[in-house]
């Protein structure tokens, strides 16, 4: 790759193995659940995550829509942060296409829902107020820069959830590394949800996908709700088998992306104008002072020119984030530093 992309981890192209995967890969009707492919995904997903079912998906925001709709009929209200994707990024669809109402907590910088806060959200069964049917939690927490959330307070979520009667769902776009960050397997990370969503694109390779995990009933029900979404496709398994190495394999080597992170984080404190704000996992954040030489449409432009594509964070002027990925190599993230001291200085 020409570029050294730090926009997202959702950048990254199929790696050949990848590649040959999808031209090979065995192929069947997935709305008649005869793509082996796509049934091989869907299994092995759910027996790492100790799930019973999978369902494969177009989109984490697809994934996490059925996930809603399934569990909360029209009228009910879930609980999640106020700085969750499903919140902020996808374009209220909850309320637009499921009548469900999001009451929202504000998610502290750890990442987590305070869990008093929670209890005290829940609805008591009264006439007058919605029925509250959910807690979703994101794992790791985009909005306050990729943080993972331990698999101890998951199971406290967990255990609060279910002695209310309450089901949980994890946002898990980036779960594994969570799971990478602590140490911990996939099902050990998700101790005690009720579903979860993960996404087979961001830092794992494949080309477009996500998989919503929970009980056999349950997915059962999701299929109906991916039908009317449009999410019925047909012979997916072309991508469902770069999905198996996003799985199998990149899931393997995010420790590397967390390194290369951690290193950028260290060296960006060398430079000039340049304030370190955080890195958790696979993102790094950082601010453009004030006292820099250039604005940050400057500074993009000018990384621009030395083959590095940033650009600042929605909503904040002069933040950016940067997140590593299987492209940004060691020797890339010394190219990135050297040419922002190069152009800052």
């Amino acid at each position: 790759m020409d570029f050294i992309d730090l926009r997202s981890d959702t950048v990254t192209h199929p790696t050949p193995e990848m590649r040959t995967a999808m031209a090979n890969a065995p192929v069947g009707d997935d709305v008649y659940g005869e793509d082996p492919t796509v049934n091989q995904l869907e299994a092995e997903a759910a027996a790492m995550f100790g799930m019973e079912a999978g369902l494969f998906v177009t989109s984490g925001t697809q994934g996490n829509l059925v996930a809603l709709l399934t569990h909360a009929p029209r009228g009910s209200e879930i609980i999640a942060g106020d700085k969750a994707h499903i919140v902020l990024y996808e374009q209220a669809g909850m309320a637009a296409l499921g009548g469900i109402m999001p009451r929202t907590l504000q998610v502290q910088d750890d990442g987590t829902l305070l869990l008093h806060e929670i209890e005290a959200a829940i609805r008591e069964d009264n006439e007058h107020f919605p029925r509250t049917k959910l807690i979703s939690i994101e794992n790791t927490q985009g909005t306050v820069g990729s943080v993972p959330l331990s698999p101890e307070y998951t199971q406290q979520v967990a255990d609060l959830a279910h002695r209310r009667e309450l089901k949980l769902h994890i946002d898990g776009a980036r779960i594994f590394n969570a799971a990478t960050a602590f140490n911990v397997s996939p099902a050990e990370i998700i101790a005690g949800a009720d579903s979860l969503t993960f996404c087979l694109s961001k830092g794992l390779g494949a080309p477009a996908g996500s998989i919503l995990l929970g009980s056999k009933e349950f997915i059962k029900e999701a299929h109906r709700n991916r039908k009317i979404l449009g999410g019925g496709m047909r012979q997916t398994g072309v991508l469902a088998s770069a999905g198996l190495i996003a799985i199998q394999k990149m899931t393997q080597r995010l420790h590397e992306d967390h390194a290369n992170a951690a290193d950028l984080a260290e060296k960006l404190k060398d430079v000039p104008d340049v304030k370190m704000l955080s890195q958790h996992t696979s993102f790094v954040f950082f601010q453009l002072e004030d006292s820099a030489k250039l604005s940050p449409a400057e500074f993009t432009t000018a990384m621009r020119r030395h083959n590095i594509l940033l650009s600042p964070y929605p909503g904040y002027e002069r933040k950016f984030r940067a997140v590593l990925h299987y492209w940004i190599t060691p020797e890339r993230v010394d190219a990135v530093v050297a040419a922002m001291k190069q152009v800052l200085g």
